[in-house]
């Protein structure tokens, strides 16, 4: 018998036969569970010795992860695989953590991680305020398994400049596949718009959640193009991407998705125009001073704007401002209605995170409900990420949401213009628009409490952390957007 054929060897035979034996008994009897036990060891031993790996494997499935609501396998919106992944890597990288005793100081101690601490902190103060503590407990728990394994432990893996394009890399690859597959189900339906609500499902619950995601990885799939290093073949598929997203984007029909891009197109304009902070903001203001000044005559403008969501694109576009007779629209502004009577009666505190599905629905006015309103919050929360955040942990919460985004964007502009290497500058001004992106379809729309947004969102923040701690004081290289 050769030598290298030790006990361990005869340990794990046994072992196996031992599963198969058991495992078949379990198949003959109806149970199919059981079969999932070496997928979980392998996840356990992956947790402990590929920690890493096993973080890029759920970045990776994240486009295809399965809501357990949808598939009616419960009444829990749970994400398989990847929330049960990122809530165990939340424990062993705590337990980690406080073993050793240490974290770099530079990490702690930076604007955006600041930011990132104070929000949650503070959520957890309005969870023993909350109205429904158990849903607000449970809310909370599944925002640190995102923000410790995709932000605090990322900004480490992150030192390795490599491994920053491989994570955009491995969602956008299962992105487009998904978008590809979802296109392909669309044109056997003739690209109907009804369908296209629907047409995703299961791998994101709706066409709204579907366009925000689709849009975001558009600016970083540019950005991707502009890398030197690239063979042609990489090239080239990075513009079936292109193409492939910018496709599906069209006919996700999400309206609120197209803004989103534009606006991004203009913060690229700001940046390549050099146009100082300070003239858009009194830009802004103006804009704002002009609207307050004509609020009434713009209301009865928008009140004239009678189109209605269509198949024809010119038509869908236009019905984007209308607030007179789209149900879609007018249901928006009934949720945000609720948002501001909700924050308006428990100012401070609001009503507990994650709780507005389980509240909002008597601070609906008659005169505002819709054919497509519920009192059950089966058909998304405050679609809004701002008066969701304001009606659910008050004005500090909202304040400390908007913190966090103002050191974002602060800190990314401020080292985009500093950094001499132009493939990062490339890299970071790709992640600062698709982070444009989602948060101006947040005005419209939230998902921050889904993998599908978060994990690209908190992977963004650590990139931007991890390029100003790590790598912005690294040689220059010659790639990048001229």
């Amino acid at each position: 018998m050769p030598k290298a054929f030790s006990i361990y060897h005869f340990l794990l035979l046994f072992l196996s036969i031992l599963f198969i034996g058991v495992n078949g008994y379990f198949l003959f009897h109806g149970n199919y569970y059981f079969s999932l036990v070496p997928l979980a060891v392998s996840v356990v031993y992956f947790s402990f010795y590929k920690t890493k790996e096993l973080l890029f494997f759920v970045i990776l499935c994240t486009p295809f992860s399965l809501n357990l609501e949808q598939l009616s396998l419960g009444n829990v919106g749970f994400y398989l695989p990847t929330e049960p992944i990122l809530f165990g890597l939340m424990i062993l990288l705590s337990i980690r953590a406080l073993l050793r005793g240490t974290y770099d100081k530079k990490l702690l101690n930076h604007p955006i991680t600041l930011s990132v601490l104070f929000y949650l902190f503070w959520m957890g103060i309005t969870v023993f305020t909350s109205s429904n503590p158990i849903v607000s407990v449970k809310f909370l728990i599944a925002k640190l398994w995102f923000v410790i394994p995709l932000f605090f432990y990322l900004i480490i893996v992150f030192r390795k400049k490599e491994t920053m394009y491989r994570v955009v890399w491995l969602y956008l690859i299962s992105l487009s596949v998904v978008v590809l597959i979802t296109l392909v189900r669309h044109y056997t339906w003739g690209f109907d718009q009804k369908a296209a609500h629907w047409i995703m499902s299961p791998f994101y619950k709706d066409h709204t959640s579907y366009g925000a995601i689709v849009a975001f990885y558009i600016p970083l799939s540019i950005g991707l193009l502009y890398r030197k290093k690239n063979s042609a073949i990489i090239q080239y598929i990075l513009i079936l991407f292109l193409v492939i997203l910018s496709v599906g984007l069209l006919y996700s029909y999400t309206r609120a998705a197209w803004v989103s891009l534009v606006a991004a197109l203009g913060v690229w304009a700001l940046f390549k125009l050099k146009i100082h902070v300070k003239y858009v903001v009194l830009l802004a203001l103006f804009g704002g001073f002009v609207g307050y000044q004509y609020y009434t005559d713009i209301s009865i403008a928008l009140s004239k704007n009678k189109t209605d969501s269509s198949e024809n694109i010119s038509k869908h576009i236009e019905s984007i401002s209308n607030v007179s007779t789209d149900a879609s629209n007018l249901e928006r502004i009934n949720r945000w209605n609720c948002a501001i009577r909700m924050f308006q009666e428990r100012p401070v505190f609001g009503w507990g995170p994650g709780t507005y599905a389980f509240e909002y629905a008597p601070f609906q006015h008659s005169s505002e409900i819709t054919v497509i309103s519920t009192n059950f919050g089966n058909r998304g929360n405050a679609h809004s990420e701002y008066l969701g955040a304001l009606s659910e942990m008050g004005v500090l919460g909202l304040c400390s949401f908007l913190v966090l985004l103002f050191f974002v964007f602060y800190k990314g502009s401020k080292l985009f213009i500093e950094l001499e290497d132009k493939e990062l500058k490339t890299l970071l001004l790709s992640v600062m628009l698709a982070l444009v992106s989602y948060f101006v379809h947040g005005v419209l729309n939230n998902y921050l409490d889904t993998d599908k947004a978060s994990v690209p969102v908190w992977t963004c923040f650590a990139i931007i952390v991890a390029i100003d701690i790590y790598h912005s004081k690294q040689p220059t290289s010659s790639s990048g957007i001229q």
